[in-house]
């Protein structure tokens, strides 16, 4: 009983720090590590409930959105996250997470290649297979919302005694991530409504600008994130200074185009390479989306600001737009000629040197109607090229460092 009790004073501490993260996806991250901590799980994943229009129908499916495996972590380099496939699963009854979300109960399997006779559901080997790991012990909890709502599913896979062996999932676990579950739903809901009013605001600019697209966006914070990371852990920033400025980074990164939509229409739609005279007003719009936080109430207005204002200036200091007011846009650093300088090097935020190499190789990677999207050997190449020029060399070694997780979160949020 006392270590129940035990474990039910750490469900309560981490269920008050999530109400502290305000992005949905590094959300759904912290709560399947904080259901693995809790019952001393080795490895999981979460799955988000999608709806999909197939064959004019629509369908309800579950997204894997993160996973987590200690076993497979611990063979990888320090610093270097686990990569996974991605994928999604029908919400019936033929898949342990599909039936979970299907009947919104919780199913706990003592032994995944020994299942009861009669259940629905079965197993898929394959991924152990391919990674050479054995999932035996599995607990999958919906996560459902006080009006009944299904949110999604988290599944924890092999429960540890305190020597490491692998064993069931009690009862008291089953209670826990329940108990969890529901509580998390609320963090979830909060964050969910945070994303879209972010979202709605990326599709307004989205009417304006065709290239502003909600997956554009969503990759460009993703990788932003991955490279801050990256970054931080180089340079030893502690865990939980890490993780805060992480969150309020994902928001801020999705609004580092939002002052487009103060550009002309006949400038934003056009088709074909600027002329001068348009490129020298549509480099405006990094005043323009800095503008719309000149009032900080929060470190997301801060470093929104910072991401709007600084995420097209170049390391070598040949970006735009230079030193200037970010409320006016005026210059208050100009050369013997009067022309406004340019910033350079870390004179640059950290912020808007990551953003760059994020916004610039998601572009490259990119359809637009003016150009066809780049081969992943010519994006490379370029990225690699532009380091020490336009890019922070070591953000650009951190790049390639990291390059299995932006491939990852290609695939997560692919083109529409």
């Amino acid at each position: 009983m006392a270590d129940k009790e035990i474990n039910l004073k750490t469900i309560l501490k981490r269920d008050s720090e999530l109400k502290q993260i305000q992005d949905f996806d590094l959300l759904l991250e912290q709560i399947l590590l904080e259901s693995r901590r809790a019952v001393n799980a080795d490895a999981g994943s979460i799955y988000v409930r999608e709806m999909t229009r197939e064959e004019g129908e629509k369908r309800e499916k579950l997204a894997i959105k993160y996973s987590q495996n200690d076993t497979l972590q611990r063979k990888l380099p320090p610093g270097q996250k686990l990569a996974y496939s991605v994928f999604s699963v029908p919400i019936n009854e033929k898949t342990i997470s599909g039936y979970c979300a299907h009947t919104k109960k919780p199913v706990n399997v003592p032994d995944a290649y020994n299942l009861p006779s009669g259940v629905p559901y079965s197993f898929g080997v394959s991924f152990d297979q391919q990674v050479g790991y054995k999932t035996t012990s599995i607990l999958t909890v919906p996560l459902v919302t006080p009006e009944d709502r299904l949110l999604g599913v988290i599944q924890i896979i092999n429960a540890k005694d305190e020597e490491g062996n692998v064993i069931p999932f009690s009862e008291d676990d089953e209670f826990l991530i329940t108990y969890f579950a529901a509580n998390a739903t609320t963090a979830l809901e909060r964050a969910g409504m945070t994303r879209a009013m972010i979202l709605r605001m990326i599709r307004m600019a989205e009417l304006r600008d065709p290239k502003e697209t909600g997956t554009h966006v969503n990759r460009v914070a993703s990788y932003a994130v991955e490279i801050y990371d990256r970054w931080a852990f180089r340079h030893g920033i502690a865990k939980e200074e890490r993780e805060k400025f992480r969150d309020t980074l994902k928001i801020a990164a999705m609004l580092h185009d939002v002052g487009k939509v103060a550009i002309s229409d006949t400038i934003l739609k056009k088709p074909s390479k600027f002329t001068p005279e348009e490129f020298l007003i549509m480099q405006h719009h990094t005043v323009y989306g800095a503008s719309l936080f000149d009032d900080p109430y929060s470190p997301v207005d801060i470093i929104s600001m910072d991401i709007a204002l600084n995420h097209h200036e170049n390391w070598d200091g040949t970006g735009y737009p230079g030193w200037v007011d970010p409320n006016t846009g005026a210059p208050i650093k100009t050369d013997s000629e009067g022309k406004c300088i340019g910033k350079k090097g870390e004179e640059i935020p950290l912020t808007g040197r990551i953003v760059a190499i994020a916004d610039v190789f998601d572009a490259l990677c990119s359809k637009r109607v003016y150009k066809q999207a780049w081969s992943e050997e010519d994006v490379l190449a370029e990225i690699r090229k532009l380091g020490g020029t336009k890019f922070d060399p070591e953000l650009t070694e951190i790049f390639f460092e990291i390059l299995p997780s932006i491939k990852q979160i290609q695939h997560l949020y692919p083109e529409e």
